[in-house]
């Protein structure tokens, strides 16, 4: 019997979630602001890389959102670099959720078109299980944590639309086996594009941020994508909408 309730309870918190996530991303679209869930376990340079994206991106402009259980450390350093950057603290969650999101983002003036990266909570079981609003889920690896993270941590790596593999500076003092990592990727997440990266050099990040403004242009919400289902089926969607046979 509580099982039942249990497992009921997990859908509505769900349900709410997706409905608000939903809303978020529609808004922030309207907006033309792209926002990029940024996912990845303690540790693998998730504000490092940020902060080299950002220096390479080209006519939008960024915001951030730092999610952390404590701190803000990360906040101030970007803060300290001119970002438009705002804390949500969790005190103990494991990841953000919407309605966090949903709060902080009403206290955001998006006054030009740009990226919001959402720095989620360093942990890569939850954050990968909740929508935020984003519009693409970017995953932050790295060789420091060894090449059996897809293979341990399935759902981060399959829900991902871009996989980030950071200090690959590191590669020569580690026995980071890239093939078996690579294939562990592409065993769960055909499509999704890698990057190889170094947040201590900087290599790699030029590519990234092309990719990011590519995506921000062909900017539309995730709900606008579905209304259209209805009356004129798939004429208008070009772009790369890749449904692995849902």
């Amino acid at each position: 019997m509580h099982d039942v309730l249990k497992v009921n309870m997990m859908a509505n918190i769900h349900d709410e979630n997706d409905h608000i996530s939903a809303h978020i991303n529609e808004d922030l679209s309207d907006q033309h602001i792209y926002v990029i869930n940024v996912m990845g376990a303690p540790g693998v340079g998730k504000t490092t890389t940020l902060k080299n994206i950002i220096k390479n991106l080209k006519g939008l402009k960024p915001y951030v959102i730092e999610g952390d259980i404590e701190s803000d450390i990360d906040t101030k350093d970007l803060r300290g670099l001119g970002i438009d950057t705002f804390q949500i603290n969790t005190f103990g969650a494991c990841h953000l959720d919407a309605p966090m999101i949903h709060n902080q983002v009403q206290n955001i003036k998006f006054d030009e078109k740009g990226v919001l990266f959402i720095e989620n909570i360093g942990n890569l079981v939850c954050p990968a299980e909740f929508s935020i609003g984003e519009h693409c889920k970017m995953l932050i690896s790295t060789v420091t944590e060894g090449s059996d993270k897809p293979y341990k941590y399935p759902l981060a790596f399959e829900k991902a639309d871009v996989i980030i593999l950071n200090k690959v500076d590191l590669i020569p003092y580690l026995d980071f086996d890239e093939e078996f990592f690579m294939k562990g990727v592409r065993a769960l997440n055909k499509e999704v594009p890698v990057f190889k990266v170094s947040g201590r050099t900087g290599e790699g990040f030029a590519a990234v941020a092309e990719w990011v403004e590519k995506k921000a242009e062909q900017i539309e919400s995730v709900s606008h994508h579905h209304h259209h289902h209805d009356h004129d089926h798939d004429e208008h969607h070009h772009h790369e909408h890749h449904h692995h046979d849902e």
